[in-house]
Order: structure tokens, then C-alpha cells, then sequence
């Protein structure tokens, strides 16, 4: 599948042995396309932030891509998130994907004494983000009055070198809607986003984009998943599991569904044997193959 972009979870586990640069250096050896980490930081168990993270990261290798997946829009003020991006995809080369969400886990914000927000609010307060973003991107003062956010005459330099990608992580109607409309690349995760549903998702999400007088194929679609290469794996139905070739061509099918990137998290025993296997016995078969899904009447 020529252009396909794929991509590799790096945990954020703090446990005594754990070394984050070092599996996305790997990463970057193996010929993955850019590493992503998830935004939790509740919890007992113990986690790095995964911005900071990220940017150790970025420091530690030259050439892979580095992606949130997906930041909580609350747990961050978008105007200081804008400057925050900035700085690290200037610093990184440009290699950021800025992955964003409304916030899932509602007791996360409630024990930062963040609130709840309600599922309207998270949407709203997701578009509102992208506005800001954007906004304080590319004008010189950017002065926005949003029903959850605003700035005032927020002066951001330097901007940008080049256009910072933004994919969300939506499911809702209304959040599906807003990818369409704002967002560079939309990545939802197969245990939210099954293949028998992705079809009307997908489809949500390109209509919304040539509804706004947007390329839907400018939109990269990127299905974020659970994988096991095992021989005696048993089939899950939230994990691709089984042996390479099983693996390779159950990827495939994904591929005809409209995914132009893949995000990769291990899971099971020998991660890192799976790391390798998955990027010698997988990765090259779908590199080669031709992928002939159609678009769609977008």
C-alpha cells in the first residue's frame, strides 16, 4: 500500500526499565513512520506525561514522526497548547502530529478538579480548541470569545514553518462532523471503531469535508490498534492476532476501508519480539501491495 504511513505506541509506563527514547529509536531503525503515546495522567499506576515524554523523544531521534493520541483538550489551555506544538515540531524538524480528544475518562478530570465536562461541551470545547490553534498560528493578535474558551489579542511567535497536523480521535455524530470540517486527519481505535462500523463513520467524516467545501482525501484516516503476532494467538475481537501472514492480510482488509496510516500497540508477551516481526514479516508486505479501495462519491 504504497503511502501508507505506520505508526508505533510507545507505553508510557514509569517502571524501572522502561526507556521510551530507546524503543522509538528502535522504532525509527525498524522503519516505522512515527510513534504516538496516549494522554492519561490519573492513575495509580505510575505514567509519564506524555508531552514531556514525546519531547525526550523528539531529542533522541532524527527522523521518525511523533504524535499525541490523543491529547485531553481540558487537561490543557489550547493557547498555551499552541505554543507548546510550536516549539516542539520546530525543535523536532517538524515531525509533530498534534493528536487531540475531547477527554474520555471523566473521572480523570474530576480528580484534577477539572470538572465534567458534559458530551456537548467536549465537542464544543474540541472545535473551540481547533479555532484557537489555528487562530493564534497564523495572526499576528488573534482575539477569540468562545462559550468555553477565549483569548485576547494572544500574540504567538515564531509561527509556524508549516502546517501543523491536526487528527482527532471522534466517534459522536457531532464530533464526526467537526473532523470533516477542521481537522487534518481523523484516528479512532478499533475497539471503539470496529470495521463493520467504519464504512458510516468514515463516510460522517468525508461528507462533513465536502460539505465545508474541504478535499476529503486530504483528510488522512488512521485506524489506531491492538496487535499480536502470535502463531497461537486466538482471534479477538478488539486485537488482530495471529501469525504474519493472518495479521498482514486482516490489515489489509482495514486498508480497503479507507485507512491511509495505521498506529501499532503491541500487546501480550515479547513486545518487542512482536515489534520486530511485526516490522519485518508485516510491514513490508503492506509497503508493496496495491490497495485498490475506492473513496467514496467524495
Amino acid at each position: 500500500m504504497p503511502g501508507m504511513l505506520f505508526g508505533l505506541n510507545v507505553s508510557t509506563e514509569a517502571r524501572a526499565g522502561t526507556d521510551p527514547a530507546a524503543a522509538a529509536s528502535k522504532a525509527e531503525e525498524l522503519g516505522f513512520d512515527f510513534v504516538s503515546a496516549s494522554d492519561h495522567l490519573h492513575g495509580g499506576r505510575p505514567t509519564y506525561e506524555p508531552w514531556t515524554m514525546l519531547s525526550w523523544i523528539a531529542a533522541a531521534t532524527s527522523r521518525i514522526r511523533v504524535a499525541t493520541r490523543v491529547l485531553a483538550v481540558p487537561y490543557r489551555h489550547p493557547a498555551v497548547l499552541a505554543k507548546m506544538a510550536e516549539t516542539l515540531d520546530r525543535l523536532s524538524g517538524g515531525r509533530l502530529i498534534l493528536g487531540l480528544g475531547g477527554g474520555a475518562v471523566d473521572q480523570e478530570f474530576r480528580a484534577f478538579g477539572l470538572g465534567v465536562r458534559s458530551p456537548r461541551d467536549k465537542v464544543d470545547g474540541l472545535a473551540e480548541a481547533i479555532r484557537i490553534l489555528r487562530g493564534v498560528w497564523s495572526q499576528p493578535r488573534f482575539t477569540f470569545e468562545g462559550r468555553l474558551y477565549r483569548t485576547d489579542g494572544a500574540e504567538l511567535e515564531p509561527k509556524p514553518d508549516h502546517p501543523i497536523p491536526i487528527w482527532l480521535g471522534t466517534y459522536g455524530r457531532r464530533a464526526l462532523a467537526l473532523t470533516g470540517q477542521l481537522a487534518d486527519g481523523w484516528i479512532p481505535s478499533l475497539g471503539y471503531a470496529p470495521p463493520e462500523q467504519v464504512p458510516r463513520l468514515r463516510e460522517r467524516v468525508l461528507a462533513a469535508a465536502h460539505a465545508a467545501g474541504r478535499d476529503p482525501d486530504a483528510i488522512t484516516c488512521a485506524y489506531n490498534l491492538s496487535v499480536r503476532i502470535d502463531e497461537r494467538a486466538e482471534p479477538e475481537p478488539s486485537v488482530v492476532a495471529g501469525a504474519p501472514d493472518a495479521v498482514t492480510e486482516r490489515l489489509r482488509s482495514f486498508a480497503e476501508l479507507g485507512f491511509t496510516a495505521m498506529n501499532f500497540i503491541p500487546v501480550g508477551p515479547g513486545q518487542q519480539e512482536q515489534v520486530e516481526r511485526l516490522a519485518r514479516e508485516v510491514l513490508p508486505a503492506l509497503r508493496t501491495a496495491h490497495s485498490p479501495h475506492e473513496r467514496g462519491p467524495y
